[in-house]
């Protein structure tokens, strides 16, 4: 049943709003129809507090609920508010629009929506969920991407750049014929050594990504994962990388995988970032100007528990006359011996 406004005071409803929580909770339901768990991986809150929250918002009239099966659905319906409650949502809700806070919300419900979207079933998506549990308990939850890795060639080599402990080079290792992994930290490249002692194939390299230990066309692809924020000059970088690249058929790719543009700037001091992520028209402008043919840029579906910024993936590509760069080749720091796990 409809839960329409009733006696209650004007100021007790608006009143009712108090919490900037119920502010995001109103943008989320104004789009669409949520389970009280779906809204709780939304705004990464315990689903008790959620219910609360929407309980108040419910007993205000913003918001109404249904039922189904076991679930309780929420939404935002404009027609059932009186005009005045109308223009208050709609000053609030356009005030915080260029919320960051909002924007990764709507982000989160996307993913939220894909999920749903994905089963046969919108119950069992929203509520049940068996099937997730009995995939991961037969096979686990990394064979997927392990999988798609093999359409990769296996004679190439690939450059896993700012490596760290070894996170990317362990996925490339077993499908690839050598991969080069670099980074200037000691301790990160002991800990990858240590990683992939069982590895043959994988070579650790101190080095600095704005001057890299690598000879000129020596790799066929690049990776970059979460790296590029901390590096004082992403060009000198992305310079650097597109000098390593090899034009090969289907190669001479660095694939970049970063944070988008965020106003989290807590992280500079915190966690030593150089840049508060970077848009598509960044990343765009930075690969053009290191030489590469264009920029492919898109943003990684949302996981539900991941509390920072959302993710997008960069793909720079050498164009097909491409050489390998400006710079004069200077010989490897790592053909003079690098540390390789095994």
């Amino acid at each position: 049943m409809k839960q329409r406004l009733g006696d209650m005071p004007m100021a007790e409803r608006v009143s009712s709003l108090g919490e900037p929580v119920r502010l995001r909770l109103l943008r989320i339901l104004e789009s669409n129809e949520l389970s009280v768990g779906e809204i709780a991986k939304v705004v990464q809150g315990p689903q008790s507090s959620v219910s609360r929250h929407l309980k108040a918002l419910a007993d205000a009239g913003w918001v109404v609920r249904r039922t189904e099966g076991t679930a309780t659905l929420y939404r935002l319906t404009m027609d059932d508010l009186t005009p005045a409650c109308r223009g208050v949502w709609t000053a609030i809700r356009d005030e915080a629009a260029t919320s960051m806070e909002m924007a990764e919300d709507g982000r989160r419900v996307e993913a939220v929506l894909a999920e749903r979207r994905t089963d046969s079933q919108a119950f069992f998506g929203r509520v049940a969920g068996e099937w997730d549990e009995l995939r991961t308990s037969l096979f686990g939850e990394r064979f997927t991407p392990a999988a798609l890795l093999g359409l990769l060639p296996r004679s190439w080599t690939v450059a896993d750049l700012g490596c760290g402990t070894g996170d990317a080079a362990a996925w490339l290792a077993p499908v690839v014929a050598r991969v080069i992994a670099v980074d200037q930290s000691e301790a990160m490249i002991a800990a990858g050594c240590r990683r992939l002692a069982h590895a043959g194939n994988v070579e650790f390299v101190r080095g600095d990504l704005e001057r890299l230990p690598l000879a000129d066309a020596s790799v066929d692809a690049a990776v970059m994962g979460l790296v590029l924020h901390h590096v004082e000059d992403p060009s000198a970088a992305l310079r650097e990388a597109r000098r390593v690249l090899r034009p090969t058929p289907g190669g001479g790719v660095l694939m970049v995988i970063d944070m988008v543009a965020h106003d989290r700037a807590e992280y500079r001091p915190t966690m030593g970032h150089k840049h508060l992520g970077f848009s598509g028209a960044r990343m765009s402008e930075l690969m053009r100007g290191a030489g590469f043919a264009g920029c492919e840029y898109r943003e990684l579906p949302r996981e539900t528990q991941a509390r920072g910024p959302g993710l997008f993936a960069a793909v720079g590509r050498l164009s097909e006359c491409s050489g390998s760069g400006s710079e004069q080749p200077r010989r490897s720091t790592h053909e003079r011996g690098g540390h390789t796990a095994g």
